[in-house]
């Protein structure tokens, strides 16, 4: 049977496992690390770097090196975290036609998917050498608080790299499973899961090989870089003071100073202070100007503190959801390498009143149970484990006075399929149009749109009278069919909502083809040379 890996597509670093036996086995890329920088950098040359070989472009070659994008999914370019993420940008963003974010490199426009697809089909090409066979197939894992456009957008990505998805994961239910398998022990668990670009709270219980999800929040713009970005802000700030110089708009500068402060957060997890020293960062009539400042875990805490503390109010209503009590939950995983900070750690032991778990690698932990869900479709695993996971986000459609109806609550149990009557507003209308709508606002215009269809040809009637059914179905990897039936005329409309932005199947279709060409050049000309 062909080997199915597990993919933790990170927002900063990927990993990549596979099921050996009864076992999730990390899978090392071709450098022999476990982990691979979330990078792609297009060099002078035309090269494409991933992984590793991007990382060491980046202060080089900014603007052509392209970090975090997993931030700009199946996002708009006008939204309000896109907005403020692109003042940070040293690398070019711009708007596509629906709205979307494309990335700019030499005018050429590469969307979010396709830079994505080179970080899959690169962890493809490593799971193939480490193997020794083919990869086709996967399950790919996705941040719990992802919508509807975030997911299929990963969808999307793994498709154009030529990877199959069997399933889409939630990434703390990921985790909890690699968690529950080790330790075979039944208990309610809660997984903080912050890593570079997002964060998530999911609560669960364990019970004799049932895992159970009773209830997820959180933010799919809150995580490591934000950390980051505030260590950056505080040197720039602190050089323009000492030097009324401002670095903000000098690219290759920040590029420095961005990538300096995450070596002095990563430090500063471990020991009480890291010294940053950049010399020669810029230069004033011929005199050279230098960054040498020493950062101390306090400083840190004092510049992100907030950051922690918005975590809470997601840890609260996710609790109010579960129905449970903090002191009720027995294990906190921590998972996503922003969780290694000491503030994180302490902020969790207060909340819960214990520790959380030390003994597991929240860098590996959600590819790991990325492969256990894969042996669990194939029927590899000996034992019986029953996965329960939840729609994060509500499903509903618009009504009348612009109102919200929710038809499917969120932390509802997957797969689900839930029936609402509705009628018409208006005598004799012939028409109804449906909106489908995902989000928690009760006003419809303020939650995010997801499809549009009409039901027609409804019998003639006084408003009030005829009955329209509305269904929504969701499966297990979260897709969405919505149907409406008028029951006295018996006609019915579906749709299998498809996200309103994104690419379409033809543009995804266009861009393998395209791929597939430049494989088939470049192995040409690879003969060629040989020859």
């Amino acid at each position: 049977m062909a080997q199915v890996i597990g993919i933790d597509l990170g927002t900063t670093y990927s990993c990549i496992a596979y099921l050996e036996g009864d076992e999730p086995k990390i899978i090392l890329n071709l450098e022999g690390q476990a982990t691979t920088p979330s990078l792609v950098s297009f060099t002078s040359s035309g090269e494409r770097l991933i992984g590793n070989l991007a990382l060491r472009q980046a202060i080089t070659n900014p603007e052509k090196t392209i970090f975090a994008i997993k931030r700009f999914m199946g996002k708009k370019f006008n939204s309000e975290e896109v907005i403020n993420a692109r003042k940070r940008l040293p690398y070019k963003i711009a708007e596509a036609p629906n709205g979307d974010v494309m990335v700019n490199i030499d005018s050429k426009m590469i969307s979010p998917q396709e830079i994505s697809a080179m970080i899959l089909r690169y962890l493809k090409e490593c799971s193939e050498a480490y193997l020794g066979e083919e990869v086709n197939e996967t399950i790919i894992t996705v941040p719990a608080h992802f919508d509807d456009h975030q997911r299929q957008a990963t969808k999307d990505a793994a498709k154009i790299s030529g990877l199959n998805v069997i399933r889409v994961l939630n990434e703390p239910t990921s985790a909890s499973l690699a968690y529950g398998l080790n330790t075979k022990k039944d208990a309610t668990v809660a997984v903080y899961d912050m890593g570079g670009g997002t964060f998530d709270i999911t609560f669960m219980e364990i019970s004799e090989g049932i895992f159970n999800v009773l209830a997820t929040n959180g933010n799919s713009f809150l995580g490591g870089e934000d950390f980051d970005n505030r260590i950056v802000e505080w040197l720039i700030e602190e050089f323009k003071k000492e030097n009324n110089i401002d670095l903000s708009h000098d690219k290759l500068a920040l590029q420095r100073i961005k990538e300096a402060s995450e070596k002095a957060k990563r430090e500063l997890s471990f020991t009480l202070e890291s010294e940053i020293h950049l010399p020669f960062i810029s230069s004033d009539k011929s005199v050279s100007k230098h960054i040498k400042k020493l950062l101390t875990r306090t400083k840190l805490e004092a510049l992100t503190d907030d950051l922690v503390d918005k975590t809470l109010p997601f840890i609260e209503q996710a609790l109010k959801d579960s129905k449970l009590e903090p002191e009720e939950i027995d294990e906190v995983i921590l998972v996503g390498g922003q969780t290694r900070m000491p503030l994180i750690r302490k902020m969790i032991t207060e909340f819960f009143g214990k520790d959380p778990i030390h003994n597991i690698n929240p860098d590996e932990i959600v590819a790991m149970g990325a492969a256990i869900q894969s042996g669990i479709l194939k029927g590899k695993m000996t034992d019986l484990v029953v996965l329960l996971d939840v729609t994060p986000i509500s499903l509903g459609i618009e009504t009348e006075n612009n109102t919200f109806v929710r038809i499917i609550e969120k932390n509802t149990t997957i797969p689900a399929k839930k029936t609402m009557a509705f009628t018409t507003v208006e005598h004799d209308q012939k028409r109804v149009r449906i909106h489908v709508l995902q989000g928690e606002s009760e006003v419809a215009s303020q939650n995010k749109s997801l499809a549009v269809f009409d039901l027609v040809g409804i019998e003639g009637a006084p408003a009030g009278v005829p009955q329209i059914d509305v269904t929504f179905e969701i499966d297990a990897n979260g897709l969405v069919k919505v149907s409406a039936k008028d029951l006295i005329a018996g006609r019915e409309q579906k749709i299998e909502v498809k996200p309103s932005s994104g690419l379409t199947k033809e543009e995804i279709d266009k861009i393998i083809l395209e791929s597939q060409a430049k494989e088939f050049r470049k192995e040409e000309d690879d003969k060629t040379r040989s020859l």
